[in-house]
């Protein structure tokens, strides 16, 4: 948290440029705590009294977790003003360079590859201004997860038999290479993997998808307070609407688990 406390975050918007955030080449810069304070001082209070003063400090979700959410939601959302300093920040609240690699290689099949793309150029020159090489990033390939053959084979089932005939190729492709090799990649722990999924899809306001991948959150080690504190967070990051859209469908994921 040490740049958190030393800087004034702002709902969404934080003062990167008054304390040495690198601009993106062809990336707006983000305002400054001047800058915010002259157009909008109650959103600078708010900011301050808030965000920074209480939400980053809640204990219900660790500062490394919430790093995670955020640079989760800014991909998902393709909000590449203040990615490079959440990167900065989840490097210095312990997200390993590997790990902020494998998140951008995830979302871009859950939030669509032009967003990670464009999550690839800010995290470039972060990376860049640390010195992380491909000495620090996980392999193309490389020695795989385990993997549960029956859970599988029962969630591969169930799709083919909904949509099989409908789209055979988004069939094929979520089974080869969503749940046969990218949720099995090591670069990223299952927990962190669900919660970046979970995180993106509050964020997009994809409910529909919420219960199934909140469930696999849980079974991979996410608690019931982490969820709720995740889409507490969410609301500054994504907005009240999504947050409250997604409330219910984690109400009802976390009532109906077994206790």
């Amino acid at each position: 948290m040490k740049l958190l406390a030393a800087t004034v975050l702002s709902l969404s918007i934080v003062a990167g440029a008054a304390n040495g955030q690198q601009t993106i080449e062809g990336v707006k810069a983000m305002p400054t705590t001047e800058d915010i304070r002259a157009v909008a001082p109650a959103l600078e209070r708010y900011a301050k009294d808030v965000v920074l003063g209480d939400l980053w400090k809640r204990p219900g979700l660790p500062a490394r977790d919430r790093s995670i959410v955020t640079v989760a939601s800014l991909i998902a959302r393709d909000q590449t003003v203040e990615l490079p300093y959440y990167l900065n920040l989840a490097l210095d609240n312990g997200v390993k360079p590997a790990e902020l690699s494998e998140i951008i290689t995830h979302l871009a099949f859950y939030t669509g590859w032009a967003n990670a793309m464009d999550a690839v150029g800010a995290a470039k020159d972060v990376f860049k201004s640390r010195n992380i090489g491909a000495d620090q990033l996980p392999p193309a390939t490389g020695p795989q997860l385990p993997l549960d053959e029956a859970a599988e084979a029962q969630r591969a089932t169930r799709v083919g038999e909904q949509f099989g005939k409908i789209t055979p190729s988004l069939v094929q492709y979520t089974t080869d290479v969503l749940f046969r090799d990218l949720w099995l990649r090591s670069g990223l722990a299952p927990r962190d993997r669900s919660l970046v999924t979970v995180s993106a899809l509050v964020a997009t306001g994809q409910v529909a998808q919420i219960t199934y991948h909140l469930n696999r959150a849980m079974d991979n080690g996410l608690t019931k307070e982490e969820a709720g504190e995740v889409v507490g967070h969410l609301a500054f990051y994504a907005g009240w609407p999504n947050a409250f859209s997604a409330a219910p469908v984690v109400k009802d994921v976390i009532e109906k688990r077994p206790r």
